[in-house]
């Protein structure tokens, strides 16, 4: 046996450590991104699974791959998912292969795939995994041959329906192959996790080691935990025996005096690197991201992070990025969240599904608290609108038809998959799937408690023919014990839609932590009824009460907006490409509600003002506004949360002046006048406003402190004409040759270089080098024309453009903007 493990290390090793190699996503053995020279076709046709199949007319696509994307928007499509089609698509790649050693093991991994794919091997039928949210692997060893080996995976979205929102199509994540030893570490095989008790930190470790041999194994399993400085503070020596074809868990602990503690504002990570050995000799590694930290969760007090009480101040994130669809780069989400996180957001939902492992990585980096969330439907469909928009009857497409098959393998996977991930906090297990009557029903819809809470439609009370409320406690208590099986670290939770219903089942008592969604107004009473309940707010608006309603109330320890940025589908009429109630448009820009939220989550000083006419209705007509003002504070006459920074009207019209502030005073001045009195905080709307007739020029607010110190100003000021396009980031993008994203944002100025908010010009891009455009978005939700060509209007006078590298380090490309009667704007590239 000792012949037969060194002869299986051979070249193996050696190549552990090379350049190129990650860990992490597996877990084990040296994987190897795959995302290049791929062809696509788009369209079912027979053979395409053979290794004999030319490409003959097919694409070449790079991963990540979206191709609903891609198509056109039809009105006579799905509102559901953004007025795009979804189809049926095949991907094919060439593996060339060479065996240096015959006992290595080969597998292929998908981080996701939307969805019901199947992945084939020179023709070989691996599997099927329908979920598109799910990582999953394939061995592919016995089917491998020296030389081309053929993998090609169907895609089957001819359900395009089949969600409430905008999922994309095809392989829009990474693609690993993944090298082994016979004995290695288990897929997603380290789990770690973290205590503190004082000043001591201990790493709980728990390493599964798989052994596909023929023989016992003697391994030792090495564990060492190095800080945030890249230096071993600590380490782990754990002997054992794996006995043939087995697997084999083995616990250790590590312990750390005085462990920097992760944090939203410093998230410390420490990197544990566990190491298999035989005789000596290296067989496998991993390393995976911890920390140290503590959380606890009281009914009555809260949340605490690391002893620490706060409130969680969070947003509801889908995985799409307008004009990329579903393909996800990690740079884009970096900008996203940190724009996020300057607007006072320190936690995230992954709404209604598990996201990238990139998202996660981000998150623990840059210290954002996250609930990661599985399913938005169990076992039965949701309504959808699958011809435009309230439009004839609604269908019931979806991914309820393999839950029972794959619902606990799929939540398993889940679990495994994130559970080191030091950001996350809360498993949730569902979404809504309470809903009265959409599909479940309670004979309480026709009683008299009918009234007390609800804010969703009920569909006309109670129907004997639905499926019975009854049944989602005992679904919950199963899908509850697959999460804890995995992972007892942390609460399950889920987010109720029809609290009074689900308090009539054992629902909500299956769950550690209660998620609310848009019932705030049974906070107060379902503390008095359920003391041990903690309550929170999964999904709540952006309207000053339901904050409030967290703020006032120590019990409730957080809310999650829906939602932190627009996303594609669950589009209203027609034109409309999704919902665009986010703090930031689908190009990442900050809306003015994401002010706003400034002023009531940031602990830095800040101040913003937007305007608008008196005369001729507020400030902003999407459909959640809209909602907002019929349900929320407007009703009572309250100031635009939607006001954008404009200062272009008639000479003595009345307009609006909104100030987002966290000052305790604003006054309001105009060419240098006072024109706005000085007001304190508004306590009613948290908006200050004052109604003045306009004259051009320059209208700044000032907030002061209670000791009339300046702590903040913003000015906006009247706009000539536009004059030129003027690029945000002066000067070169660095951007990595080989696959890197820059993003490029412009701005159109008048000839004050102000910027010109109402302008809409016409952008075209031409890109010069080894670059490519992914794409331009300008975040306006009513424009539904061609996104997959080189022209774009600009929205509020902005845009951003998205170009990936394909090139070598060292050299340049350029991104030249044109717009007619403007002056151009030149990028340059530089390829590190």
């Amino acid at each position: 046996m000792r012949n037969l493990i060194k002869y299986t290390i051979v070249g193996f090793v050696a190549a552990l450590f090379s350049a190129g190699t990650a860990f992490g996503q597996l877990g084990f053995g040296r994987a190897e991104k795959i995302n290049t020279d791929w062809a696509f076709h788009l369209g079912d046709t027979d053979g395409q699974n053979q290794a004999n199949t030319n490409n003959r007319g097919w694409r070449r696509v790079q991963l990540p791959h979206d191709w609903t994307v891609k198509q056109q928007l039809s009105p006579t499509l799905a509102s559901a998912t953004g007025y795009l089609p979804g189809g049926i698509g095949w991907y094919r790649k060439n593996i060339p292969m060479t065996f240096e050693n015959k006992d290595e093991k080969v597998f292929i991994y998908f981080e996701g795939v939307y969805n019901r794919s199947e992945v084939f091997i020179n023709g070989k039928s691996l599997g099927k995994r329908p979920n598109g949210y799910i990582s999953f692997m394939y061995e592919v060893t016995p089917y491998l041959k020296p030389g081309d080996n053929m993998l090609a995976v169907r895609v089957d979205h001819s359900q395009d329906a089949d969600s409430r929102w905008y999922t994309g199509s095809g392989i829009y994540r990474d693609v690993w192959l993944v090298r082994s030893n016979q004995v290695h570490l288990d897929q997603w095989g380290v789990y770690a996790y973290p205590e503190l008790k004082g000043t001591k930190g201990t790493l709980q470790v728990e390493a599964t080691v798989n052994n596909e041999s023929m023989q016992v194994v003697q391994v030792s399993v090495l564990g060492e935990l190095l800080d945030p400085k890249g230096e071993v503070v600590a380490k782990k020596v754990t002997k054992a025996q794996v006995a043939a074809g087995k697997q084999h868990a083995i616990p250790f602990s590590i312990d750390v005096s005085r462990p920097l503690l992760w944090s939203l504002d410093q998230p410390n990570q420490y990197t544990l690197r566990t190491t298999v050995l035989h005789n000596g000799t290296t067989i496998d590694q991993s390393t995976v991201k911890t920390g140290f930290r503590s959380f606890t969760f009281d009914p009555n007090t809260g949340f605490a992070l690391n002893g620490e009480r706060m409130k969680v101040k969070g947003v509801c994130l889908h995985h799409d990025a307008g004009v990329l669809g579903a393909e996800v780069y990690p740079e884009v989400w970096r900008r996203r969240l940190l724009t996020l996180k300057e607007l006072g957001v320190n936690a995230i939902r992954t709404s209604h599904n598990p996201q990238a492992t990139s998202l996660y990585d981000l998150c623990d980096e840059l210290g954002l608290l996250v609930m990661d969330e599985a399913f938005d439907e169990w076992e039965f469909p949701k309504r959808k609108w699958l011809q435009g928009w309230n439009n004839g009857s609604p269908g019931f497409q979806g991914a309820y038809d393999f839950f029972e098959e794959w619902g606990e393998r799929d939540l398993a996977d889940l679990v495994k998959r994130d559970r080191n991930h030091i950001s996350i906090f809360a498993w949730s297990i569902g979404n809504e799937v309470d809903y009265p009557n959409d599909p479940y029903s309670h004979p309480i819809l026709d009683g008299e408690k009918k009234e007390g809470g609800f804010t969703q439609a009920s569909y006309g009370g109670y129907k004997k023919e639905a499926p019975d409320a009854m049944r989602l406690g005992d679904i919950a208590k199963r899908l509850a014990a697959i999460v804890r099986q995995y992972d007892q670290s942390r609460p399950v939770t889920a987010g109720l839609a029809g609290v009074a219903m689900s308090n009539e089942t054992a629902y909500p008592g299956a769950l550690d932590i209660a998620g609310y969604n848009y019932t705030e107004s049974r906070y107060q009473e379902d503390h008095k009824r359920y003391p041990d309940r903690v309550i929170f707010g999964s999904e709540n608006r952006h309207d000053f009460g339901a904050w409030k309603a967290v703020a006032d109330h120590e019990h409730i320890f957080g809310q999650f907006l829906w939602t932190g940025i627009d996303y594609l589908g669950e589009s209203g009429r027609w034109p409309s490409r999704g919902f665009y109630s986010g703090l930031l448009d689908f190009a990442g820009f900050i809306k003015p509600r994401g002010y706003y939220r400034q002023s009531l989550w940031s602990n830095k000083p800040m101040a913003y003002l937007g305007t608008y006419p008196l005369q001729g209705g507020g400030a902003a007509t999407d459909v959640w506004s809209v909602l907002e003002a019929e349900q929320g504070d407007r009703k009572d006459h309250a100031p635009s949360m939607d006001a954008w920074p404009v200062w272009n009207y008639q000479p003595g019209q009345q307009i609006r002046v909104v100030c987002y502030t966290n000052a305790a005073f604003a006054y309001l001045t105009l060419n240098d006048k006072v024109v706005g009195e000085k007001k304190a905080y508004n306590e009613q709307y948290g908006i200050t406003h004052w109604d003045i007739p306009y004259e051009a020029g320059r209208l700044e607010v000032v907030g002061v402190d209670i000791n009339e110190k300046e702590v903040a100003r913003y000015t906006i000021e009247t706009n000539q004409r536009p004059q030129s396009i003027r690029l945000v980031q002066q000067g070169p993008i660095t951007v990595d040759a080989k696959g890197g994203v820059a993003q490029i944002e412009l701005q159109i100025v008048d000839e004050n270089n102000n910027p010109v908010i109402l302008a809409d010009n016409e952008i075209t891009c031409q890109v010069l080098g080894h670059v490519k455009l992914l794409g331009m978005e300008a975040g306006n939700n009513a424009d539904m024309g061609d996104y997959t060509d080189n022209k774009q209007r600009v929205f509020h006078g902005k845009m951003i453009v998205y170009v990936q590298a394909n090139g070598t380090p060292g050299e340049q490309a350029s991104i030249r903007f044109t717009t007619p009667w403007l002056g151009n704007a030149t990028q340059e590239l530089i390829l590190r």
